[in-house]
């Protein structure tokens, strides 16, 4: 029935996902029916091929553009598979920062696109690397995620997006800028404005999903670029011959944005989040020794632990392992140098994380094995 299951006892800050009791399901229950009433038939048809235009409208109200600028998605992982074929083909590169989304590296090298990673520190990309990396004539766009980055929960600053976005346009190279995560603040204060914002959406391809503040299984997101762009991508035999993406919980959905429901619903998730993020790192930073640096984001989903680089990421995934605890492996996310692992917090109560950090602490002091 779903993606993945962890065994019996076992304590999963892997996946990226929201625990069970986060996901709005009585909610969403009513909300196919609020449709369907309003819209009637036109619910089960073939939609538009950018989409509905109630939440199109909805959507570019929201994130300060025009319907004409947004299209609807089958979620961010679709937007980007649809991008790699538009934008690029087999054999030319996407530069990505040197720690990044592992699933979205794996649907661009699923292209047949290769990918040039470029160093950054603690604001993502650094604008001097992105210039060395797009020195290169086969780039096809940059891939970026500025907001609560994925994996290390980063921020860039206004400056730094600025710096990047003067980089791109002068070597004339579109940022899709993956945004999943963006309304999902949790200490009260905005992160900066958007790449896509900056720029007026001038060479930026922003990329927005309900899968993390609604749910997945909605499998629904958006796309917001220069209109040029969006024709070319809803004119995709894809489009023509199947008209919009999710058509019918683009509509449920319009019908939760249209009253300021889901804002409601981001205030409650945001609190949720707080707590569990609150709880797994007051718990880490209580139980690690100084060899762990554990980071404290502002927002999303992960926890980014630095190990001292001379422990091996095997050795503690192992000792994970047999302490019942899963996480994820540095080391899948792309080439940076040192031992890292990731830690979520969305899919556990704070109880068990903080249970969780227990027993990892105790895993990880009776394993010292260097690489």
């Amino acid at each position: 029935m779903v993606q993945a299951v962890s065994a019996p006892g076992v304590i999963d800050l892997g996946p990226g996902y929201l625990e069970p009791s986060l996901l709005p399901v009585d909610e969403v229950l009513t909300l196919y029916a609020e449709a369907l009433t309003e819209f009637g038939p036109a619910a089960l048809t073939y939609g538009a091929n950018a989409g509905a235009e109630p939440l199109r409208a909805l959507l570019a109200a929201r994130n300060g553009c025009t319907a004409e600028e947004t299209m609807v998605t089958a979620g961010t992982s679709q937007a980007l598979a649809l991008l790699c074929t538009v934008l690029g083909r087999p054999g030319r590169s996407v530069v990505v920062e040197r720690t990044s989304y592992d699933l979205g590296r794996r649907i661009m090298t699923d292209h047949g696109l290769r990918l040039r990673e470029a160093d950054g520190d603690g604001e993502g990309m650094r604008p001097q690397a992105l210039d060395r990396a797009l020195s290169h004539s086969d780039v096809a766009f940059v891939y970026l995620t500025p907001t609560f980055h994925n994996p290390t929960g980063t921020v860039a600053g206004e400056s730094r997006r600025r710096k990047l976005l003067a980089v791109a346009a002068r070597r004339g190279v579109p940022i899709v800028e993956d945004d999943a995560y963006t309304e999902l603040s949790l200490d009260g204060t905005a992160p900066p404005p958007s790449l896509a914002v900056l720029a007026r959406r001038r060479g930026v391809i922003r990329l927005g999903s309900f899968a993390k503040t609604l749910g997945p299984g909605l499998r629904l997101g958006w796309l917001e670029a220069e209109p040029d762009l969006i024709k070319r991508l809803t004119g995709r035999g894809q489009l023509v011959s199947g008209g919009a993406l999710n058509h019918l919980t683009s509509l449920a959905v319009t019908m939760l944005m249209g009253d300021f429901r889901y804002d409601r619903r981001l205030a409650r998730l945001r609190e949720q989040l707080r707590v569990r993020r609150d709880a797994l790192v007051s718990a880490l930073q209580a139980v690690m020794d100084d060899s762990v640096t554990v980071n404290r984001p502002s927002g999303g989903f992960f926890v980014w632990l630095t190990f001292d680089p001379q422990r091996s990421e095997a050795s503690l995934l192992a000792a994970a392992s047999r302490a019942g605890v899963a996480v994820a492996p540095g080391s899948r996310f792309g080439s940076e140098a040192g031992t890292h692992l990731r830690l979520a917090y969305s899919f556990n109560s704070p109880d068990r994380l903080a249970a969780a950090a227990a027993r990892l602490a105790a895993a990880w002091r009776n394993e010292e094995t260097p690489r």
